[in-house]
């Protein structure tokens, strides 16, 4: 694996394990602490599902999904450019699949605390694990929009 890719990985699951343990220590479960008020609170609560609790209480299944996911992203980042870009993205795909993989494994669950409303829209509540998945896919389909995902002879 990409030296780079590594270490983004593992500092975005470090970031994610340690938030999620903080919550754990400072916040109640199921409490709503709003931090700017009608628009972002922390609310920590247990996700035995995956997105907008899909699939709840699958857990085993989605283990095995997650596992299945890190092999594929494995095997593909090697047909990527190698830049900055593709680096993080496949680092925070990556690492925030782990740390969710992490808390399925030992917990059964998912520790989920960002809880973001836009007016009436209450968003479903997520962890810094999900936002690198998301971010880090964003960053892939831009890679994928200027054809960086045909040529790894290509480095920078």
């Amino acid at each position: 694996m990409n030296r780079k890719i590594f270490i983004i990985a593992v500092i975005s699951l470090f970031m994610d394990q340690i938030t999620k343990i903080l919550i754990g220590i400072f916040f109640a479960f199921d409490k709503n602490y709003a931090i700017i008020k009608n628009f972002f609170s922390i609310h920590f609560i247990k996700n035995y599902g995956a997105a907008w609790s899909i699939l709840d209480n699958k857990v085993d299944f989605l283990i095995a999904i997650s596992l299945l996911a890190i092999f594929i992203i494995y095997r593909y980042m090697y047909n990527f450019k190698h830049n900055k870009r593709n680096n993080i993205a496949f680092g925070f795909i990556l690492g925030g699949v782990v740390g969710n993989l992490i808390d399925r494994i030992f917990l059964g669950y998912v520790r989920d605390f960002l809880s973001f409303q836009f007016f009436s829209y209450q968003y479903p509540i997520f962890n810094f694990a999900d936002a690198f998945i998301v971010i880090g896919i964003f960053l892939l389909i831009v890679a994928i929009l200027k054809g960086e995902d045909q040529n790894a002879k290509m480095d920078n």
